[in-house]
């Protein structure tokens, strides 16, 4: 290898594990820096696999035997992918379900002892800003007010951009399957509708930016929409989210070629987006299609620059 191809194939493997209450994922991106140290980050591998924690934790207040074996399984398959695809760093995040299982921590140990694999688990707030950071770098156009919503299986976690600035994060125990589960409370709705009043008053002509698996489904199905900024009307979510709400799940799989852990969970969260785009008088949803596994790995991938400054002396 001449100093040409070393130079172009230089860079990092790094991994994110997002286990989340309805999916569990493994990104890989590859990092690569020019000889200005700008960085290019690209997909290597990205799963999806739909464990459902949050139907055991939001039912029974913890996981099941089955899930927990289920859950090894996993993370032992992953911990293998990243040694095949030679990953120089992971890290392993926990949300909303674990959060709330009473069993997390316990079963958490029980996977690091036999997989190797650490997770962590987050609060909201975290789930929040590492959505924020990775979201805040691909933004064209900071100007304005921007409302980002990730809406998960457990949590919808909100973040309010002024000028490209973080105003507040927030996170509230709303999300598609405690819904599914009937698990919300009335007075964590009361708690969101009261929030988003008060921010609709201080930042008029918000508008928001969607993140979750179920508003980048709701996007490639909806049909007026602005394919080049990646952005579709509030009516347009609406007009979805009523035509999907009428069907049973069978009918919503059939006509809109949904899978099953999909065409149950859509329609909560059509009923968390238009709730908040309605209260904050919102007129367009962005779908830039990013989420946590991004953020975790800007995250890694920031660590290790700062480790490589402090290495060369702060210079």
């Amino acid at each position: 290898m001449d100093l040409k191809d070393k130079f172009e194939s230089y860079g990092f493997n790094y991994a994110a594990i997002d286990i989340g209450s309805n999916a569990v994922r493994l990104l890989i991106k590859h990092v690569e820096e020019d000889r200005n140290g700008k960085a290019t980050f690209s997909k290597v591998l990205l799963l999806r696999v739909p464990l459902r924690l949050g139907f055991d934790v939001f039912a029974m207040g913890k996981l099941s035997e089955r899930k927990e074996k289920d859950m090894i399984r996993l993370m032992d398959a992953f911990q293998n992918l990243m040694k095949i695809y030679d990953v120089e760093d992971y890290r392993a995040c926990a949300t909303s379900a674990m959060r709330d299982a009473k069993n997390g921590k316990a079963i958490i140990k029980r996977i690091k002892k036999k997989t190797g694999i650490n997770i962590e688990i987050i609060d909201g707030q975290e789930e929040a800003k590492m959505v924020y950071n990775n979201h805040i770098e691909c933004m064209e156009d900071r100007n304005g007010n921007y409302m980002y919503v990730d809406v998960g299986g457990g949590s919808t976690e909100i973040n309010l951009l002024s000028q490209g600035e973080l105003v507040c994060s927030r996170s509230y125990n709303i999300g598609t399957v405690r819904i599914l589960n009937k698990a919300v409370k009335s007075s964590e709705w009361e708690r969101l509708k009261t929030d988003m009043a008060d921010i609709a008053k201080s930042y008029p002509g918000t508008n928001i930016i969607g993140s979750g698996g179920n508003i980048n489904k709701i996007y490639r199905l909806v049909e007026k929409k602005d394919k080049k900024e990646q952005k579709m009307p509030v009516e347009a979510l609406h007009e979805l989210h009523d035509s999907l709400k009428v069907l049973s799940v069978e009918e919503r799989m059939e006509k809109y070629q949904l899978k099953p852990d999909r065409a149950d969970v859509i329609v909560p969260a059509g009923e968390i987006f238009t709730t908040i785009a309605d209260i904050i008088h919102a007129n367009y949803v962005y779908v830039p299609v990013i989420g946590l596994s991004d953020g975790i790995i800007d995250g890694l991938y920031a660590h290790h620059l700062e480790e490589e400054k402090a290495a060369l002396g702060g210079n």
